[in-house]
């Protein structure tokens, strides 16, 4: 590093308290011990250094003893105001709760420079936050009661006292719905667009900055604080002292920082910079995590931190859950009350445009106001179309291209004397020709969406045979981006058309395709339809591929077990039980459990350890309790008891499952009723509740060859219980 970087971090860790240092050394170093020596003797030096500055020369008279006057502390008083619990610390101030006791008594929240901390900057800064808090006045912003100085000349101001939770970790201890967590953003946009008409820019947007606490009616309230690094962007005197950025010196936070921000340039920053904050903040309450994490960051050095915040892309909000981890990704649905499928399906599209066009790189193309992004953000909740778009392909392009100007100059003057060599005119038309084939193709795929909009389904499905037509004759097959068509194929499956949805897909899913995470989901679409169509091969085969993508995804085991069973193929359903045991069987999560165990114990030869499994069923029917989906978890309960060979068990279970209205699950419930009868010597109960069984099975379940419907899987496991209870009770074999 160079020596001014030295400086970066002396200066940071100079801001931090002394037991925060050394952790602080550790992650911004990375592992550079010389330079960690390096600021550690700068720091030492410093330290020893004391107040050999502040010394009168000799001869000249001492100054005030001032060091005598008591600091502040919990239980002393600052001005009028009783100092009652210290509650917050950053890096220059000190927030304490006060109680107010002249004409009005009240709590209160004051904040006082840090005893050490008060140098012109810091309290230039100081002041600055107090200035710029006093021009506010909207109810998400906290409120500026007084402002003073403490005995030893230090600045202070009193603000509202705000009593709740950062807003991440508000909105996972309530469980809210993505829905819920979008409006709550929305007032947050009005709050800072209120200090942005004010002529104030926050810079410093993030969770611990923005507090929820519940209003009188009972409703969630934001409120925005810590305005300790803002910036005027009119003509507003924030403050009679120097305000001082040093040069390459990072101003708020890294994780939340805009491009800008971290560019250390002669571009000035805007109200646009909040705005990255903004779409960074809400990514995290949408998925959980920021796109780039910070500690990650710090380790890799303020260099590498500047760079990744202006050249790196983050991949969208829906992408990032979808790259989960199947237990990280339940942990986040379930903290917004919902399933990782549904979850990831409410994310992608508008809320993936929103949060992109808040975060790009170029500020000329995020919102121009933080109102902006929050009618965008009232438009999603309102289901009207959103004016955020993707960014198009020529501005990827151009982008790109700027990342790489030296590679792409040179690639273009060798592509260049290539075509000049290659006959350069034949070159041209055929490039031409491909470039309007794609053109007609895309804009075919354009008017399929548009006659969706319209509730036209065969005109939608018309345009998209012409675009593979053409994507098939021209483009080599070129398939089509997965979101174009993606409505278009989900449409075909509502409307019952399922064998023309296969073949549309069969057509798009090229090898080449397959190979592409971004058609995970058409992959999975197409399973659906094949299982549902009941043709189990082609299914189990992207079942398959799928479970190998992902392999931690409980979704993707209960997708291809039942195809396994299905298919005869007992080798890969064993092999498939087992890693069922060995990923899944400490799960605490009803609703993976029960699937889980339930997959384990379809045939009776699963080759694996009964007792884990059982252990999940047990967790499923106890922790289900109460729920709507408490009688599948006694069906599993009670084929987890048989195949334990605990039959009066099985039984109970069984009788109590049969209740449901479901007929896959009440099917399932005959047939483990009708094997458990027959191995107590119950002959006559096991006819009786496997004639039930068939009469479900005939009259309440589709037939094979008919459309299954999207509850297939259990349409296998009840069929494949019945012939085992039907070999077991009519042919007498075990």
């Amino acid at each position: 590093m160079s020596e001014s970087q030295d400086v970066i971090l002396f200066n940071e860790a100079l801001r931090r308290p002394e037991a925060e240092r050394s952790a602080y050394l550790a992650a911004a170093c990375a592992g550079d011990e010389t330079l960690r020596q390096r600021v550690e003797t700068l720091l030492r030096a410093f330290e020893q250094a004391g107040d050999f500055l502040d010394q009168p020369p000799p001869g000249a008279p001492p100054p005030p003893d001032d060091r005598t006057t008591p600091l502040e502390t919990v239980g002393s008083r600052v001005g009028r105001y009783k100092l009652l619990q210290q509650i917050g610390e950053g890096g220059c101030g000190v927030v304490f709760m006060a109680e107010q006791n002249d004409a009005v008594r009240r709590f209160v929240a004051l904040k006082v420079i840090k005893p050490g901390m008060d140098t012109k900057d810091v309290i230039a800064r100081f002041e600055a936050e107090r200035q710029a808090l006093a021009l506010m006045d909207h109810p998400n912003i906290a409120r500026v009661f007084d402002a003073g100085a403490t005995d030893t000349g230090r600045p202070y101001f009193v603000m509202e006292l705000v009593r709740g939770l950062k807003i991440t970790d508000y909105c996972d201890h309530e469980s809210l719905s993505t829905e819920a967590r979008v409006a709550l953003f929305a007032q947050i946009c009005g709050a800072i667009q209120h200090a942005h008409q004010k002529g104030v820019i926050h810079r410093d947007i993030k969770p611990s900055n923005i507090l929820v606490t519940t209003a009188a009616n009972g409703k969630p309230m934001p409120k925005v604080i810590d305005f300790g690094i803002a910036k005027a962007t009119t003509g507003h005197r924030l403050t009679d002292k120097t305000l001082f950025t040093a040069f390459e010196m990072l101003i708020g936070t890294p994780a939340y920082m805009s491009p800008e921000q971290a560019e250390f340039a002669s571009i000035d920053v805007d109200t646009r910079t909040d705005v990255y904050s903004l779409g960074v903040l809400l990514y995290e309450l949408l998925t959980g995590t920021t796109p780039f994490d910070t500690q990650e960051l710090l380790k890799a050095g303020l260099d590498e931190v500047r760079r990744v915040i202006r050249t790196q892309d983050p991949a969208r909000p829906s992408t990032r859950l979808s790259t989960m981890m199947a237990a990280d990704l339940t942990v986040v649905s379930h903290r917004r009350h919902t399933e990782p499928p549904r979850l990831i399906r409410e994310i992608r599209g508008d809320l993936d445009w929103i949060v992109m066009k808040a975060i790009e790189k170029d500020r000329n193309r995020r919102y121009a106001t933080a109102h902006g992004l929050a009618l965008d953000a009232e438009r999603f909740l309102n289901g009207e179309a959103v004016t955020a778009r993707p960014p198009s392909a020529l501005y990827k392009l151009q982008k790109l291209f700027l990342r790489n100007k030296i590679l792409f100059i040179g690639l273009a003057s060798i592509f260049l004397l290539l075509i000049i060599a290659l006959v350069v005119t034949s070159r041209l038309l055929v490039l031409q020709r491909n470039a309007l084939h794609l053109s007609d193709a895309m804009q075919l795929e354009s008017a399929a969406n548009a006659y969706l909009r319209e509730n036209k389904p065969d005109q939608a499905e018309n345009a998209l045979r012409e675009s593979i037509a053409i994507r098939s004759r021209y483009l080599n097959g070129r398939p089509p981006m997965p979101e174009a068509i993606g409505p278009v194929m989900q449409s075909l499956v509502v409307h019952k058309k399922i064998r023309i949805a296969e073949e549309l897909l069969n057509q798009i899913l090229t090898p080449a395709a397959l190979a592409d995470p971004a058609y995970v989901d058409l992959c999975t679409l197409r399973a659906e339809i094949c299982a549902r169509d009941g043709n189990w091969t082609a299914a189990a085969r992207d079942a398959a591929l799928l479970l190998g993508r992902q392999p931690e995804n409980n979704y993707r085991y209960h997708m291809l077990v039942p195809l396994l069973v299905a298919t005869t193929n007992l080798s890969a359903y064993r092999e498939a039980c087992s890693n069922i045991v060995i990923r899944f069987s400490q799960t605490t999560n009803p609703y993976i459990a029960d699937p889980m165990a339930k997959d384990c114990l379809i045939l009776p030869n699963g080759g694996v350890d009964l007792k884990p499994v059982a252990e999940m069923a047990k967790l499923a029917v106890t922790s289900g309790k109460g729920t709507g989906s408490y009688h599948f978890f006694q069906c599993c309960e009670a084929l987890a008891e048989y195949r334990q060979g605990h039959f009066v068990e099985a039984l109970d279970w069984a009788t109590e499952s049969a209740k449901n209205s479901f007929p896959q699950s009440q099917a399932e419930a005959y047939a483990v009723m009708a094997m458990a009868h027959f191995k107590l010597g119950n002959i006559e109960g096991a006819r009786l509740a496997l004639t039930n069984c068939n009469k479900v099975l005939e009259d309440r379940l589709p037939h094979y060859g008919a459309e299954l419907g999207s509850d297939w899987r259990d349409w296998i496991i009840a069929h494949t219980l019945q012939k085992e209870a039907d070999t077991l009770i009519n042919r007498g074999k075990p």
